[in-house]
């Protein structure tokens, strides 16, 4: 799907036209620039490699320097391929957030905010056993048993057990799109979207 290379820059509320206070995400969409044009002929299959957040040449390794040089752009921190654009564009084009004006809805991809290993009340949503002993003394958020004795002798797989949660890329669809503010290059949608402050996403019409 169409769409460009953003960043989030927080959280805010804006007003409605009935004076409701709308939650909404401020990002940073754009500018683009097409590092690459792919081809079916060269490559296969039509897609636009597009260029995101100016980055040093010190940086940047020899080969993606000639890429970016290639194209007549400054060094780009992230690179994401997109498709189906409604007007053709070439090695070098710059494009901005006024892609999304007349737009309702995005879909917004980022990734999760990392918390480390966790056990199956914060990962899951266990209760535990609360003020309820069972026989238990110190174990108020422990998983409990995770399975029967010599049938079936093993352990289910997809048993919710603690583990690495958070640092999942999470796309996030048909978010309202509430503004659009080409000036700043600020993209304002409804609701919440994944990742960190600062953080990369990928916004899609």
């Amino acid at each position: 799907m169409p769409g460009l290379i953003g960043k989030k820059v927080g959280m805010t509320s804006v007003f409605s036209a009935e004076g409701k206070s709308v939650p909404c995400t401020v990002i940073e969409a754009g500018p683009c620039v097409v590092t690459q044009v792919k081809t079916v002929e060269k490559d296969g299959y039509t897609a636009l490699q597009l260029g995101f957040d100016d980055k040093k040449e010190k940086h940047t390794t020899k080969p993606l320097s000639g890429h970016f040089k290639k194209a007549g752009t400054t060094p780009k921190r992230k690179l994401v391929e997109f498709s189906g654009y409604d007007v053709e564009y070439k090695l070098g084009d710059v494009i901005d957030v006024k892609l999304f004006e007349g737009t309702e809805y995005v879909d917004v991809v980022g990734t999760s905010k990392g918390k480390g290993f966790q056990g199956v009340v914060k990962r899951h949503g266990f209760a535990g056993v609360g003020e309820a002993t069972h026989g238990q003394h110190n174990r108020q958020r422990k998983p409990g048993s995770i399975g029967a004795c010599s049938t079936p002798s093993r352990v289910f797989k997809g048993m919710r057990m603690g583990g690495q949660t958070g640092g999942d890329r999470i796309t996030v669809q048909n978010l309202e799109v509430l503004k659009v503010i080409p000036e700043n290059n600020l993209l304002l949608v409804k609701g919440s979207i994944p990742g960190a402050k600062g953080s990369y996403v990928i916004i899609e019409k």
